[in-house]
């Protein structure tokens, strides 16, 4: 595949990483991580004003380019492929977490009236077992994963740990738990697909 002879030398540098990245190269994953990992998180921090959200984005950014790695074509620098593809994907988690509100607004003729938004917290019984049936599903699934990334679920997604708490606890530096965290999800959407579980 030929380089488009607009890149910048920094894209044609991405580009040879990207390629290593294709073949299952664990470093060239882990540099383009860190190259930009800042730049996207400080984007969709601006986009949710939420720093967990924005982290959790980030992680599902990288999860995303890199599951598509083969369709990225070098006629435009990986940056500004891997910025779309995460601006994209916090634009659909906005439209949903809106669906998930419930509007208190009155139709009034009160044109400049800013709307009232709480999100729904109380579940009905029902809504209460599903979700329980569905945190057991997930937790037996997370147990057939191998014990570090079991883990590293466990922290983050059922004891809600930051980052820098599973980095402090796994003695890991914090490129290691979200290059690994990625990794765990990635396997747990896997066993998912081939279960055919729905959670």
């Amino acid at each position: 595949m030929a380089v488009s002879t607009n890149l910048s030398d920094k894209a044609r540098l991405d580009y040879e990483l990207v390629k290593r990245a294709a073949k299952g190269d664990q470093k060239a994953y882990a540099d383009l991580l860190g190259k930009y990992r800042d730049a996207i998180y400080f984007m969709l921090l601006k986009m949710v004003n939420n720093p967990s959200d924005a982290e959790d984005l980030t992680i599902e950014a990288f999860g995303k380019a890199f599951k598509n790695i083969q369709q990225y074509t070098p006629n435009y620098a990986f940056s500004t492929w891997l910025f779309k593809i995460a601006s994209n994907n916090c634009i659909d988690f906005i439209r949903k977490k809106k669906a998930n509100m419930i509007s208190l607004d009155e139709h009034d003729d009160e044109q400049d009236r800013a709307p009232t938004d709480i999100q729904a917290s109380s579940l009905d019984p029902e809504e209460s077992l599903m979700k329980q049936q569905k945190v057991d599903l997930m937790r037996s699934i997370v147990s057939k994963l191998k014990p570090r990334y079991r883990r590293l679920i466990e922290l983050r997604y059922f004891k809600e740990l930051s980052y820098e708490e599973i980095s402090e606890e796994l003695e890991l530096p914090i490129g290691t738990v979200k290059a690994q965290l990625f990794r765990a999800r990635e396997l747990l959407f896997n066993i998912l697909k081939t279960s055919n579980q729905k959670i």
